[in-house]
């Protein structure tokens, strides 16, 4: 589960980055990479919650 969380912060980082990029540049290329970190960040968060489900039984 750690290694989940760690590979979460690291999306979001990613996320904030490209979004950041995006409004403060109109950067085109970093609003594409940081809607892919979001998808990828629902698959995380979607599988954290499965496993804190699991933790909890």
């Amino acid at each position: 589960m750690q290694t989940l969380l760690t590979s979460i912060n690291e999306q979001i980082a990613l996320f904030q980055e490209n979004a950041k990029l995006q409004t403060e540049n109109n950067n085109k290329a970093a609003g594409a990479r940081a809607r892919k970190a979001s998808l990828e960040l629902e698959k995380q968060l979607k599988a954290f919650r499965k496993a804190s489900i699991e933790a909890a039984k």
